[in-house]
């Protein structure tokens, strides 16, 4: 800000005298002038001589350097700065100059956004009769060209009938929409109209007078013309055209539309549709860029095609400078989200986002946030529901701003692979990653010990470590020492006295804030003689994934919403880990393939790109063989019926399942639905009946070998004396409900064997030591002041191989229970 015109440098160059400079300018003012300019204006410093002119000063807000606006000394007391960036914001400050130099900066403006200055807005146009009666008339207009930087306000409209001298207001308060029926008219007469737009500045200039309407009753069987005919989203070759449905319906309703075309400079509609359209909008494709379109609709019924629309504005099929598109991506947070940014705006613009073009978003399911002239739309929870097209207008400007985006099932990265990460409400499992150095590595230490360790990048000191063995966390002992140097990203298990028992999957599960990652490391060698010591060879004890096994990964997604991964196995050997993972594979693996299908993903970086390969490290699967891992039989009453069910490690689609009554394989039915998740495999009886007792079995089949696993129920809870019976009820409500629990109609006291713990919406009792005197009805109320509710079940405790007996009881959850005697 020390700048000085050569000029003056001369002059001050030329004498020795002392020369004061002079003071600043004050009452520094900045106003909108046009989207790339804003006028400042100040006084005239009120001491000293009179300052040979002044140089003025802007910075963008957010920036600390000025940049000098002229090149010479303005002489006057205002200027126009011009070349700004349109919707930025700035400061303005100004300096007076003299023989003696340049003052000091004045004060700096208030900060002002790069808009263009408010003004009365233009007259209206194209008015149309819209309905007409035999005493009044629906008429309708368009905007005007010109807004005047800021919202409408609302219309003022004057009458004149044909056959008298003067024009009469039709209202004295402004008309916020455009469309207006006018009463008390002479029928036969013709009328004419005119209008005045109205915004915070004031009331425009009036319209030309409209084409002359008879006021005589509409009888005709056809609909009435459409109206409002807009284009948006326009683009080289594409637009979107909207209207409005007619308000005349004629003989019946509106069953479709057709959309004309025609050149401008030409007279010859082309009808572009051969079919009617049902929406009020379709997207108009194969234009050539460059050339000006006009656009009407016409309305169909039964009784055939009404009259033409007034014809849209001419639109230019071109996509305009600085034009932007609707960015689609995931946030920090891991939600998925559509951005828009507006290349202007004005004070009073809003963003109107739309789903499918019907109307906006449910606010359920989306969240907005805006600031300047950007808005962020936010998916809360993900599902099918939201796929769709999503369009962004913005109000009040001139030019057109608007945008569109459409969430399909081809975009697998977005779409499907999200949602189907069941855990997260958004895109959790999106989030960033920890990078890894060095894999899983294994040394064998001179006192016989066995180092398990690997690498990451640097962590901050409120980074996390769990490593877990077999399903189950370690902790730090003598003999199994665990060392996490975080600044140095070292996780190291030193193990001493390794044995059979310290074969299985270790996993070390990292967090270091909002970044996550796991490492898996299979220990498997079938050939080690339990309970002896000796060192391992390093081929039999291999991290999974490695270098050494794992090429060309890739993925895509399958309708059923699966990830399939595929991969080139580069070698195979007969004790490796691939051997150990996938048992029942062998055979595709020898053929140097294997191929997983996954529910969800344990691990998902941020940056893969859209043609389904994944960068080194991103992807780190743990699979274990389904079928030697499920549980016993489990039985879960359930507001539908009975449940009957395994928990398994893994389950994919390439296991066979069957299901089996009294040894008699069970088909599908109505009442008999099975099913599987990631985790569970299951079997629904819906409304149990008697002869759905019996014997269930449960045959999983992994292609060489098969797994059952049988399940007797249910003529009760068989369950050992010393054993624990969990009843567990969810509930929910506004304002949270009283909660009590009754055992034959009896309030439970909580003390002793029984226990009442309350997690969220989950509320659960726990008895203890559970014997026959626990039988009986269980019944949990719920009470808020909005209402209540009885949950029910019948529990009978009896040994086992005994079968109770005894009155039946309906429950509510319509499980048909006995009562022992």
């Amino acid at each position: 800000m020390s700048f000085v015109p050569p000029l003056l440098q001369k002059r001050l160059c030329g004498g020795t005298a002392e020369i004061t400079p002079p003071p600043p300018p004050s009452q520094v003012l900045a106003f909108r002038d046009t989207k790339t300019s804003v006028v400042v204006q100040w006084d005239k410093p009120k001491d000293g001589l009179e300052p040979l002119g002044y140089y003025i000063y802007c910075r963008e807000t957010g920036t600390e350097e000025w940049q000098t606006v002229n090149n010479k000394p303005v002489t006057g007391s205002e200027f126009t700065v011009p070349g700004l960036q349109p919707g930025k914001e700035y400061v303005f400050c100004v300096k007076s100059v003299s023989d003696a130099g340049l003052s000091e900066s004045s004060p700096e403006t208030d900060p002002i956004v790069v808009r263009p200055a408010i003004a009365c807005p233009s007259a209206p146009r194209g008015f149309v009769l819209l309905h007409c009666g035999k005493a009044e008339m629906t008429i309708g207009w368009k905007a005007p060209k010109h807004k005047g930087g800021t919202k409408i306000l609302g219309y003022f409209l004057d009458q004149h009938d044909n056959s008298e001298p003067d024009w009469h207001e039709i209202n004295t308060r402004p008309i916020p929409q455009r469309v207006c029926t006018v009463s008390s008219l002479q029928e036969g007469h013709l009328y004419e109209f005119r209008a005045r737009a109205m915004n915070r500045a004031g009331v425009g200039e009036v319209s030309e007078p409209s084409d002359l309407f008879r006021c005589e009753e509409w009888t005709m069987p056809e609909p009435g013309p459409p109206y409002d005919v807009r284009c948006t989203e326009v683009r080289d070759c594409s637009l979107q055209l909207h209207w409005e449905a007619p308000l005349y319906l004629g003989a019946g309703p509106v069953t479709g539309y057709f959309i004309d075309l025609c050149e401008e400079g030409s007279e010859e509609w082309k009808q572009i549709n051969k079919q009617p359209t049902a929406t009020n909008h379709m997207k108009v494709s194969d234009l050539e860029t460059g050339k000006c379109y006009i656009f009407r609709v016409r309305a169909l019924n039964k009784a055939g095609v009404g009259p033409p629309s007034l014809p849209s504005d001419p639109v230019v099929a071109k996509t305009k400078p600085g034009t932007n598109e609707i960015e689609l991506g995931v946030d920090e947070e891991g939600f998925i989200y559509m951005a828009f940014e507006a290349p202007e705006k004005n004070d009073s613009s809003e963003f109107i986002w739309s789903k499918d073009y019907e109307g906006p978003p449910d606010p359920d399911r989306v969240q907005t946030e805006e600031k300047g002239n950007r808005s962020k739309l936010i998916l809360k929870e993900p599902s099918e529901k939201d796929l769709g097209v999503y369009s962004v207008e913005v109000t009040d400007v001139d030019d057109d701003i608007s945008a569109s985006c459409t969430l399909t099932k081809e975009e697998p990265w977005l779409v499907q692979i999200l949602w189907c990460a069941c855990d997260s409400p958004g895109a959790s499992l999106c989030l960033p990653v920890i990078k890894l150095i060095s894999g899983w590595n294994i040394d064998v230490l001179e006192k016989g010990e066995v180092r398990l360790w690997l690498e990451v990048e640097k962590l901050s000191p409120n980074a996390e470590l769990h490593l877990i063995f077999n399903d189950k966390e370690l902790t730090s002992t003598p003999t199994h020492k665990i060392n996490f140097v975080k600044e140095k990203g070292l996780v190291e298990l030193i193990i001493q006295d390794f044995c059979a028992d310290d074969k299985g999957i270790y996993t070390a599960q990292l967090k270091d804030g909002k970044a996550k990652n796991q490492f898996t490391l299979v220990l498997m060698d079938e050939s080690f003689p339990q309970g002896t010591r000796q060192k391992h060879h390093e081929r039999d004890l291999i991290s999974f994934p490695g270098p050494h096994f794992i090429e060309n990964l890739t993925w895509k997604v399958l309708e059923s919403c699966e990830v399939l991964l595929t991969c080139k196995v580069t070698e195979f050997l007969q004790h490796s880990i691939l051997g150990a993972i996938f048992r029942g594979y062998e055979q595709s693996l020898c053929k140097c393939f294997a191929a997983v299908t996954i529910r969800r993903w344990f691990l998902l970086g941020r940056n893969f790109n859209k043609k389904g390969k994944f960068p080194d490290s991103v992807v780190i699967l743990s699979v274990a063989p389904p079928a030697l891992s499920a549980t016993p039989l489990k039985i879960q009453p359930t507001e539908e019926g009975i449940k009957i069910y395994t928990d398994v490690k893994y389950y994919t689609d390439y296991m066979k399942t069957n299901w089996y009554h009294k040894e008699k394989q069970l088909g599908s039915r109505d009442r008999m639905r099975a099913g599987s998740t990631m985790n569970q495999i299951w079997l629904h009886i819906l409304e149990p009946r008697e002869d759905d007792k019996g014997k269930y079995t449960l045959e999983l089949f992994d292609g060489n070998t098969a797994f059952q696993e049988p399940f007797k129920p249910w003529a009760g809870i068989p369950l050992p004396l010393t054993g624990t019976l969990c009843l567990t009820c969810c509930v929910s409500g506004d304002p949270y409900p009283e909660i009590t629990w009754f055992k034959n109609e009896k309030v439970i006291e909580f003390k002793d064997r029984y226990k009442m713990d309350v997690k969220g919406s989950m509320v659960t009792i726990t008895i203890e030591r559970v014997c026959n005197e626990d039988t009986g009805k269980y019944s949990i109320y719920v009470k808020n002041k909005y209402g209540s509710e009885i949950g029910q079940v019948t529990i009978s405790v009896y040994k086992h191989g005994e079968i109770p007996i005894g009155t039946e009881q309906e429950v509510p959850a319509r499980i048909t229970t006995k009562k022992p005697k």
